[in-house]
């Protein structure tokens, strides 16, 4: 699920005029474009989506994290949601310590499971998510939390081969699910703003250097 995930975000960036975006498509660099390793503040890091120039190191970075199943004792999706906090939080902290005006977005996916796994004692591992994660989305500032992403989301698949849905929505907001066009849209802006003397938006909701 990462990997599959991973591909089709770097193919979007590259389609809005990030060249380079690694995870590389088929046939651009071979092997080694499955992923891109930095040196991060804490300890080199493997970022699941990345885009980064020779000039400005890390410009955008995105971090897929998954709880496909179902926990066998619990029957429900909560088991791992601490551990996938965890995770998140010191990817963003090794990331912006060493590149402090990159653009991080998270995504925490889950199967469309979790958002009917409530009991009378308990809400849904979807509900659930959202007061674990809010505190970690909404950085603003390059001086901001380091252990906040920029934007950070939360996903729903259902990867059903013969209808598969998803649904994006933000992590301090569930009442509502994002497009993705619009994300992408969000991220663009968020690069613009943090780099506006090297990037313009275009005409296409993409990227281009400034003129």
């Amino acid at each position: 699920m990462s990997n599959a995930l991973a591909a089709a975000l770097a193919d979007e960036l590259r389609r809005r005029g990030l060249r380079g975006t690694r995870p590389a498509g088929p046939g651009e660099v071979g092997a080694s474009g499955a992923g891109r390793r930095l040196n991060g503040g804490l300890f080199s890091k493997k970022i699941d989506v990345s885009w980064a120039t020779e000039e400005s190191g890390l410009l955008l970075g995105m971090s897929i994290k998954c709880i496909n199943f179902r926990d066998g004792r619990s029957h429900n999706y909560q088991k791992n949601l601490t551990n996938r906090r965890g995770d998140l939080a010191v990817e963003a902290v090794t990331l912006h310590r060493r590149f402090p005006y990159a653009v991080l977005a998270g995504f925490l996916v889950m199967d469309d499971g979790a958002r009917h796994d409530g009991t009378a004692k308990r809400t849904s591992t979807f509900i659930n998510a959202f007061p674990r994660l809010r505190i970690f989305t909404g950085r603003s500032d390059p001086s901001g939390r380091e252990e906040q992403f920029e934007r950070l989301y939360i996903m729903l698949v259902d990867a059903n081969p013969f209808r598969p849905t998803l649904d994006c929505y933000r992590a301090d907001d569930p009442s509502q699910a994002v497009p993705m066009d619009e994300i992408f849209d969000d991220l663009i802006s968020l690069l613009v703003e943090r780099n506006f003397d090297a990037y313009e938006r275009n005409g296409s909701n993409g990227l281009q250097k400034a003129k």
